[in-house]
């Protein structure tokens, strides 16, 4: 009865996995376009995506490769860029069963994206690891597949048809900032910010000679280090309490009239 759950709940994570995998599937084509042109070939881009699973990350990576960056600058690039993942696997690590092994908190964390980790954290008690590896079998080979078909696409297509697919990647970021900026002004303006300091720091002295990697880097913490200092954000316990203040206040102004 037991193998029947822990196989039932696999299946399930399976059959989650898979729209998320062929949207997956579309964005890491892209990314093979990408892979093509810094000179990897199918294997390599396969192995790259089995590894990283961040678009973002990969873009950074592939680009960096492409244009020869020390390796010292393409690692500290790749954990900026991805240092959200830690704070979704510290706050996965919270929904842990006591009793779960080292291996399977450090194998789920792995394969945790954006997409995974809400599927994962949207699930009543506590994480299974069950449906978190059945949801990854489904998504992450899909991720890689694309990536090294994209890079044999780079290879066999028409010049002038690479050329628009890499910039489909480009869309997909857009896609990613509007709605977030809609929603949040800090966010706009630290987008908005970014920008300028990127194109600024192609005529600052100095700055200028920096690898485009490196400068990634520094814009990155810096609009990212005073956007948090100037901004913060508010855990729910503190919203609570003010809207519970708002309330009273609210209240005791009714009375008084």
């Amino acid at each position: 009865m037991e193998k029947s759950i822990k196989k039932c709940t696999y299946l399930e994570g399976l059959k989650d996995g898979l729209p998320i995998g062929l949207g997956y599937f579309a964005v890491s084509f892209s990314l093979g376009i990408i892979a093509k042109k810094a000179g990897l070939n199918p294997v390599q881009g396969f192995i790259a995506s089995i590894l990283n699973h961040a678009s973002a990350g990969e873009y950074a990576l592939f680009t960096s490769i492409q244009q020869s960056v020390r390796y010292v600058e393409i690692i500290l690039l790749t954990l900026v860029i991805n240092a959200r993942y830690f704070l979704m696997s510290c706050a996965l690590s919270q929904r842990f069963d006591p009793e779960m092994s080292i291996f399977h908190r450090l194998f789920v964390c792995f394969g945790i994206t954006d997409e995974l980790f809400g599927i994962n954290i949207a699930r009543p008690s506590y994480i299974d690891y069950k449906y978190a590896y059945g949801a990854m079998t489904s998504s992450i080979p899909l991720w890689a597949m694309g990536t090294s078909l994209g890079i044999l696409a780079g290879t066999y297509l028409p010049k002038r048809i690479v050329t628009a697919l890499s910039v489909s990647l480009y869309g997909m970021f857009i896609a990613i900032i509007v709605p977030q900026c809609k929603k949040n002004l800090v966010v706009l303006i630290s987008v908005l910010v970014s920008f300028a300091l990127s194109f600024s720091f192609n005529y600052i002295p100095y700055i200028k000679t920096l690898s485009g990697g490196t400068k990634v880097i520094i814009i990155t913490i810096l609009v990212a280090a005073v956007a948090a200092i100037v901004k913060p954000v508010k855990d729910e316990e503190t919203v609570e309490r003010e809207g519970s203040e708002a309330s009273t206040e609210a209240s005791g102004e009714v009375k008084n009239e």
